[in-house]
């Protein structure tokens, strides 16, 4: 199994995961052209894709999605109040509806050997999701895009030996900041997006001994950097019982425009 991010940030999302026998590309929030390139540093190609899945329907999330699919029509999966709010969506363009297979939050989609389960999570959407992978050996999960962590939703991701987790902001950059006050109050709320602090509380409740590598996923290009946003969850994770010592956790930043190297788990 394999995970690779393409790019991650308020600006666009995009993450493949695979294995010898299905690759499945978790949102489209960039170019088509920017994600050929991210697939072709790892010798990959849009044709290589069997499925896309969409956590919902935010641009940032599905920006290059209609072209994508006029170029490469592969199966679309998301939740039907996504598939919904996507065709509402004139920037996209015409997209083959028939390309698209709805599912209700909570449902596991089998592709091949690739098993993914879908957690409702809490985010200003029509209906957001986040995803785990297994292998029926390795497991990743993609969770980002969530203003508040549930029992649910960790007792779902336990036993990830990758995890994308999101550490969006730092609230005192965001109080701050530019950003007109509703807009900072959605982001602070509990449909908004996790903060550096909450995304390391997150982070220690998914902790294990095999973890292979942790990234930071969804950082604000406004009301965040990246070694703030390594070095707040870092503290959040001191005293832990499988690493006391967090410099010595495989924990990165996401890249935001450029793909991170693939992960062989």
């Amino acid at each position: 199994m394999r995970v690779m991010n393409l790019v991650s940030g308020s600006s666009g999302n995009s993450t493949l995961v695979g294995t010898d026998r299905v690759t499945v590309l978790c949102d489209v929030g960039v170019s088509k052209k920017k994600i050929e390139e991210c697939l072709g540093s790892a010798n990959f190609t849009g044709a290589d894709i069997d499925a896309i899945l969409i956590t919902h329907e935010h641009i940032d999330h599905v920006k290059g999605l209609g072209v994508f699919l006029r170029k490469y029509p592969v199966p679309v999966y998301a939740t039907d109040r996504t598939v919904e709010a996507v065709f509402c969506m004139n920037s996209l363009g015409k997209m083959d509806r028939e390309l698209f297979r709805p599912f209700r939050p909570g449902d596991t989609i089998q592709l091949r050997d690739l098993e993914i389960r879908s957690f409702s999570v809490s985010h200003d959407a029509a209906d957001p999701v986040c995803y785990s992978f297994t292998d029926g050996e390795k497991k990743a999960c993609i969770a980002t895009d969530l203003g508040v962590v549930t029992n649910d939703l960790i007792r779902g991701l336990q036993g990830c030996d990758y995890m994308m987790i999101e550490a969006n902001h730092d609230v005192r950059m965001l109080e701050a900041g530019p950003y007109p006050y509703p807009l900072k109050q959605r982001i602070l709320s509990d449909c908004g997006h996790l903060s550096n602090e909450a995304g390391g509380a997150f982070i220690r409740e998914l902790l294990n001994e095999h973890v292979k590598e942790i990234r930071l996923g969804h950082l604000s290009k406004e009301n965040n950097y990246p070694d703030l946003a390594l070095m707040t969850v870092k503290q959040e994770l001191l005293g832990n019982p499988y690493s006391p010592d967090p410099e010595e956790l495989p924990i990165y930043v996401a890249g935001r425009d450029e793909a991170d190297p693939m992960v062989e788990l």
